[in-house]
């Protein structure tokens, strides 16, 4: 059967590798797939390259070599835009468009000549505690905490079958936090949408993924079940403190 997604042999290397002593590639050879609706936390100490590989994935960011494969089909033969649409990268510092919440969150099917589910979308707004935002309003002119959400349901809105995940409640409270976490684990449940979640926070990732890879020193050092990690933790890196 063939798998959701894979990558094989994934490196990028450092731009300037003269000034790298230890190595000449930020991570190397990095081969993995994930199925439908899997939730994958991905960790692992800062400048180890997990935004680049969210990006890579996206295509966003260019590989050095090696090759990924959505639903067996190479990122070289499918179009840049709808690979985007099926593995929808959210950055960590939301991006809002110029105009309306509304706008914004049209944004999707304006794209694609599709008719705007509004039902749908208020929905995920009240889902990451957004229902009472007045859409009108200036998408510029929101707290980061609420262009975070904005830009999740936006991508939400893509329906797509894969979400990357840059530390998207960095900048949330508590309470926002939990509306996205808990919408982010049914949404998997039940539109079968995987999501690889970039995360500095080990209980996050306790609560919110089956399974886990740990990069460090250019590798993916550890790709694991989140149960069985989160066990032994102690045994694979001091860096696992994070």
């Amino acid at each position: 059967m063939t798998a959701l997604f894979e990558m094989k042999g994934l490196t990028k290397n450092y731009w300037q590798t003269e000034k790298q002593t230890e190595r000449a590639y930020l991570f190397s050879d990095l081969t993995a797939t994930i199925e439908s609706s899997e939730r994958i936390a991905l960790l692992g100490k800062s400048g180890q390259g997990k935004s680049t590989l969210l990006r890579m994935l996206a295509l966003l960011d260019n590989a050095d070599s090696g090759g990924m494969r959505f639903n067996g089909v190479e990122a070289k033969e499918m179009d840049t835009r709808v690979w985007r649409t099926k593995i929808t990268y959210v950055a960590q510092q939301a991006v809002m468009l110029p105009g309306t919440i509304e706008e914004n969150l049209k944004t999707v099917s304006n794209l694609h000549n599709e008719t705007f589910n509004e039902k749908h979308a208020r929905k995920l707004m009240k889902d990451v505690g957004l229902e009472s935002i007045d859409w009108a309003k200036k998408a510029t002119d929101l707290s980061g905490g609420e262009k975070q959400r904005v830009a999740l349901v936006r991508s939400l809105l893509l329906a797509p079958s894969i979400l990357l995940l840059d530390e998207v409640t960095a900048s949330l409270d508590l309470q926002s936090k939990a509306y996205v976490e808990n919408l982010l684990i049914k949404w998997s449940e039940v539109e079968k949408t995987a999501f690889i979640w970039v995360t500095h926070d080990l209980e996050q990732a306790k609560k919110v993924s089956e399974r886990i890879w740990f990069m460090e020193n250019g590798t993916l050092a550890v790709d694991c079940k989140a149960e069985s990690f989160f066990e032994h933790q102690h045994s694979f890196s001091d860096s696992v403190t994070l």
